[in-house]
């Protein structure tokens, strides 16, 4: 398994760098004076699309200049973020980059055709979707407790779903047995569209997943919410407790979107970017869709992303080495 070395320094010192001077291909003053591409790593209609569609939107309005939304699925991400390490830095192709691309991918696979320390600078964390431990409706358990006590009673007997191997979704699920002494089995899918499909058919038993996935689920009926994986509990289902609340006390799995730019793009256009993006994200409006759509708004200077990726990195890592996972 490869990980890329000195990850936490070399990203602070990124993160603080930016680039030399003479680097920047493109005047800060007069950014943007042409289209922008926003290299999205994910198939139109989920959250990296619909966040980088609505920033870039409001990126529009603010700078009377188009951000076109370019789709670049596949291979779990290293598709698009491949496209866009190799881009000009000049602030003209932008990525919208996931959880799984830029920190768990380096952890799992070997090979990657990027390095995301030494290939791209972040601009600003976007979106963090809280995940939703949930259970199809014939499960006897209503909260964590029960389901924990369930799966102590019926070891290897309960399984779960994921939207694939190595994924943020999996690896939620892997943190939370390590936790909680459990034993359940993975059952992984090509996406959440047939791992919501087979749990709602009761094909499988339980899954954490993003919560515009499940919660519409939640609201008939057809599944039961135990808690969120986020910190702090969600303004749109406030009465369901997070993980750490019901009884996993630190436990916290969420999956993040944000924005990052070629490495050796100008400071300069970096910091125009993470102003403008900061103030779109703080418009209530904006915050409340978001809300609607099972997410929350948060953006980050570039410093505090490249932090919030350590973190993430080493959670990854914990539930990683605990799980035993390999991806070839």
């Amino acid at each position: 398994m490869k990980v890329f070395p000195r990850f936490a320094l070399v990203f602070a010192i990124l993160a603080g760098a930016y680039g030399a001077p003479g680097q920047a291909l493109a005047s800060a003053a007069a950014y943007p004076s042409k289209p922008v591409r926003l290299i999205v790593t994910f198939p139109p209609g989920g959250g990296a699309d619909m966040i980088a569609r609505a920033v870039g939107q409001k990126l529009i309005e603010s700078w009377g200049q188009q951000f076109i939304v370019d789709n670049r699925g596949g291979a779990g991400g290293i598709i698009g973020t491949e496209i866009a390490a190799r881009s000009v830095p000049d602030g003209y192709t932008l990525l919208v980059g996931a959880s799984s691309g830029l920190v768990i991918n380096p952890l799992l696979r070997t090979n990657l055709p990027y390095d995301p320390v030494r290939d791209f600078m972040p601009v600003s964390l976007l979106i963090v979707n809280p995940t939703l431990l949930v259970v199809n409706s014939s499960v006897p358990a209503t909260s964590v407790k029960e389901l924990i006590a369930l799966a102590k009673a019926k070891p290897g007997q309960l399984n779960y779903a994921s939207v694939g191997q190595g994924s943020p979704i999996h690896l939620a699920m892997e943190l939370f047995k390590s936790m909680t002494g459990t034993n359940f089995v993975h059952v992984p899918y090509k996406g959440a569209g047939p791992a919501v499909t087979e749990l709602l058919a009761g094909q499988v038993q339980l899954m954490f997943n993003s919560m515009p996935s499940v919660l519409p689920h939640v609201k008939t009926g057809r599944l039961r919410g135990l808690a969120v994986g986020s910190a702090q509990r969600f303004r749109a289902v406030p009465d369901i407790p997070t993980v750490a609340e019901a009884g996993v006390p630190g436990f916290e799995a969420t999956t993040w979107y944000g924005m990052f730019a070629p490495a050796g793009t100008a400071k300069a256009i970096i910091n125009k970017l993470n102003t403008q993006i900061v103030k779109i994200l703080a418009n209530p409006e904006m915050a409340q869709y978001l809300v609607t759509q099972g997410t929350e708004a948060r953006s980050s200077t570039p410093e505090e992303l490249a932090k919030y990726m350590r973190v993430e990195s080493e959670r990854a890592k914990k539930a990683i080495k605990s799980a035993a996972i390999r991806i070839e």
